[in-house]
């Protein structure tokens, strides 16, 4: 079964398991229903071990938002996968602009970059900075997909 995961959850500073250093996954619940026993109260413990993969194809990186804030979804990414930071340039702003996390994969900014062309810089939770240039065109629109040309790796 295929399912998505994420393990990102907002701390409540309240030492429940999403503050630090607590690691956990969301599931859904037919995944969840796979592994544990309907009443564990929602709480499996799992061990776990993170592995470095090989991805076919390039990074993606899927445009979303409305004209007061972009939103970019990356996925396909290669290396240890877990994206750490995350920056966009377009052609005419010039300078590096930090993009905060809104939710799993998505990552938003608040500046106005239609009609540009889109650089992306990533952070790796490995250390490692992966940069692509120009990898969306100046025609782009809400709701498309682009691929870099490769990994970088």
């Amino acid at each position: 079964m295929r399912t998505r995961t994420t393990n990102f959850c907002p701390p409540n500073n309240h030492g429940g398991w999403c503050d630090p250093p607590h690691h956990h996954f969301d599931m859904s619940m037919p995944a969840f229903f796979r592994i544990a026993r309907q009443g564990n109260e929602g709480i499996v413990p799992v061990l776990y071990k993170r592995v470095g993969c090989k991805r076919r194809g390039g990074v993606r990186f899927t445009l979303k938002g409305q004209s007061n804030f972009n939103m970019v979804m990356i996925t396909n990414v290669g290396g240890s996968g877990e994206v750490k930071g995350v920056w966009i340039r377009g052609s005419r702003s010039g300078a590096w602009l930090p993009l905060h996390r809104n939710w799993g994969a998505n990552w938003q900014s608040n500046a106005d970059l239609r009609n540009q062309r889109l650089s992306f810089k990533i952070t790796l939770v490995d250390g490692k900075t992966l940069i692509f240039l120009n990898v969306v065109p100046s025609s782009w629109r809400f709701g498309q997909t682009f691929a870099s040309r490769n990994q970088f790796f």
